[in-house]
């Protein structure tokens, strides 16, 4: 009259899912260009406080 305690995992990747690595996108951006791009909206932004403020 043993008893089984095992845990049962689902098969394949034991309950993980992997998703696709590549992902493909419209918009190629490196992330300098994101950052450099910030950073010209804020200039931007100050520039009008100080020339029209």
């Amino acid at each position: 009259m043993a008893t089984d305690n095992s845990v049962q995992m689902p098969g394949g990747f034991g309950g993980l899912m992997r998703f696709s690595e590549e992902y493909s996108s419209r918009f190629n951006l490196k992330p300098t260009y994101v950052i450099a791009f910030i950073i010209l909206i804020i200039i931007f932004r100050i520039s009008l406080g100080v020339f029209l403020g």
